[in-house]
């Protein structure tokens, strides 16, 4: 999908010189439409051998029973190594104890920052809690205008309020996937500090389409930190001035009482039930997953490799961006693996910016959102209760 689709093309001649029986067949389709062209596929009966999901489908096609689970295949690989990779990643594709893909790639999400600025305000690096990071805030906005601001976070995103939930100890669902947990005192808790970041004047309560050009705006010193992924590493380099390269910095996010959690995301590999060439679609899985390959794979599309043993090559390992999202891999969590999780998320930032803009009260809010998410899981429930009927 998408540049991934592009570039596996390259990766490909030295596994069938490896391999010389096989021939493998590369369909590169846009990430726009890829979801919805591999569940046709699936009615279809026309499904791939192996495809590249991301680890919020993986649910979802679990739920079809489309993937083959892969746990005996891992138990006797001497090239999927488990233990090598980075657990919060690694369980994204974890459903009711089987594993059903293995991570190709990863993301997840740090603070992208203007280190002149924060030293500026007294601090020689991120603070780590968040007590001390709004109070950092605070002083870089002390020396601002009124037009400029130390954090920017989209309130079209759903990732930064779910993000916060998490680390205040959020299950996010609760009741095994059946019902909303957004009402509960640790999301509310974490939304509070959320929404307080706006009434407050440290963060614009701007869409990202209300955001003509962030590295300009970045370069100019209108606003001072950013919470985004890794793919921003190129962008930052790249469109920033040269002047302004020794200026901005990476770090891990900042908890609530201590260095916080992040989500765990990125793209995985997954074998599909009905594919008839089983045996050569989990060679080449395990090829792609070999640390040198990996390495390659990074090389050549930017995208942060799963194996942490990638993560020791000069390349990685010297790169003072990439650090923070080391050490925050580390610290990472899925999301609920439910099938509607992507519905859910749409439905976290449509009221949380109906609560920034002051639609809505927080209360409001967060009780009109856990209703709109037992509506989206009410089939969960229906289907859950049969099978526990079944299995009496």
């Amino acid at each position: 999908m998408g540049r991934e689709g592009e570039v596996v093309s390259e990766l490909i001649p030295a596994f069938e010189k490896e391999h010389p029986g096989i021939k493998v067949e590369v369909q590169q389709i846009p990430w726009s439409a890829a979801h919805e062209k591999l569940l046709t596929a699936f009615v279809g009966d026309a499904t791939p051998d192996i495809a590249m999901l991301g680890n919020t489908w993986v649910p979802e096609f679990v739920a079809l029973d489309a993937l083959e689970p892969l746990d005996s295949l891992v138990a006797r690989s001497t090239d999927v190594v488990r233990s090598d990779y980075f657990p919060g990643i690694w369980s994204t594709n974890v459903v009711d104890g089987a594993t059903y893909g293995i991570p190709w790639y990863v993301d997840t999400q740090v603070i992208f920052y203007r280190s002149d600025l924060l030293a500026k305000a007294g601090y020689s690096q991120m603070p780590s809690t968040w007590a001390d990071w709004r109070q950092a805030m605070q002083k870089i906005k002390s020396q601002m205008s009124a037009r400029q601001y130390p954090l920017l976070i989209p309130i079209t995103e759903w990732r930064p309020p779910v993000i916060l939930g998490v680390q205040a100890g959020s299950p996010l669902l609760r009741d095994n996937g059946r019902r909303g947990a957004f009402h509960e005192p640790q999301f509310r808790s974490a939304f509070d500090f959320y929404a307080g970041l706006f009434h407050d004047g440290l963060a614009p309560a701007f869409s990202a389409s209300e955001i003509s050009n962030l590295y300009q705006e970045f370069e100019r010193g209108n606003i001072a930190m950013y919470i985004s992924g890794p793919w921003q590493i190129g962008e930052f380099t790249n469109r920033l001035p040269k002047e302004m390269q020794d200026k901005w910095m990476t770090a891990p996010l900042p908890g609530m009482n201590g260095p916080g959690v992040s989500l765990a995301g990125g793209a995985s590999l997954s074998l599909y039930r009905r594919s008839t060439h089983k045996r050569e679609a989990w060679l080449l899985m395990e090829y792609l997953s070999r640390p040198d390959v990996q390495l390659r794979f990074y090389k050549l599309t930017g995208d942060l490799p799963a194996r942490r043993e990638a993560w020791r090559d000069t390349s990685l390992a010297s790169n003072r961006y990439a650090q923070a999202f080391r050490e925050q891999l580390d610290r990472v969590v899925p999301t609920p693996k439910v099938p509607e999780w992507e519905q859910i998320a749409t439905k976290v930032f449509e009221y949380g910016e109906k609560a920034i803009r002051g639609r809505m009260t927080v209360e409001q809010a967060l009780v009109a959102l856990d209703r709109d998410v037992d509506a989206l899981l009410e089939k969960r429930r229906w289907l859950m209760s049969r099978r526990k009927l079944a299995t009496r």
